[in-house]
């Protein structure tokens, strides 16, 4: 377990911006305590100051895990987030996707969302924006990345995909072995 160097620093919060902007100063600076990204075995996890003092009592090849995993580092030094990092980016998301009740068993089986299973979109979303994907109950289902603006949304056929999926609550089960 170490800090991120000032690379990866950079390239995990220019990801980390896509999806909810300048709030990330909100994940670091909490009224519960300060809080802090380190780095495990290519994963990033984010925990308090407090679990991190507890964790260091730990050698690093009998610790697993601690905090909340935000994602990992590819082999080609590329960050990408997964899901366990949902709470979190639903909690200070910019950008939001409504999806209709037909379409949120397609986005958590790993289809990327239509025209058709759009309820609504946040206003002024660019293309290419990260968005939280929810359902109209506003739970979070996962996130993605917009195929269209806000505008070019309304303008689209129904069979047209709105979101990319990235990741969807649905890999809980699909990919439970490789998420820790």
């Amino acid at each position: 377990m170490r800090p991120l160097t000032e690379e990866e620093t950079r390239t995990f919060f220019e990801k980390l911006a896509k999806f909810i902007g300048r709030n990330i100063k909100h994940l670091i600076h909490r009224a519960d305590g300060q809080y802090c990204f380190r780095m495990h075995k290519d994963r990033v996890y984010y925990m308090s100051e407090q679990v991190l003092k507890m964790a260091t009592c730990f050698s690093r090849n009998k610790l697993m895990s601690m905090g909340t995993c935000f994602g990992k580092f590819t082999k080609t030094k590329k960050f990408r987030l997964q899901i366990t990092a949902l709470d979190y980016l639903a909690q200070y998301a910019k950008y939001k996707v409504w999806v209709r009740p037909a379409g949120e068993q397609l986005f958590v089986y790993g289809n990327n969302v239509s025209k058709a299973h759009l309820g609504r979109i946040t206003e002024n979303t660019a293309r290419y924006q990260g968005v939280v994907v929810l359902s109209m109950q506003d739970v979070p289902l996962g996130f993605g990345v917009t195929a269209a603006s806000t505008q070019e949304c309304r303008k689209l056929d129904p069979t047209a995909v709105v979101v990319f999926r990235q990741a969807d609550v649905g890999e809980y089960l699909r990919d439970e072995t490789t998420l820790v």
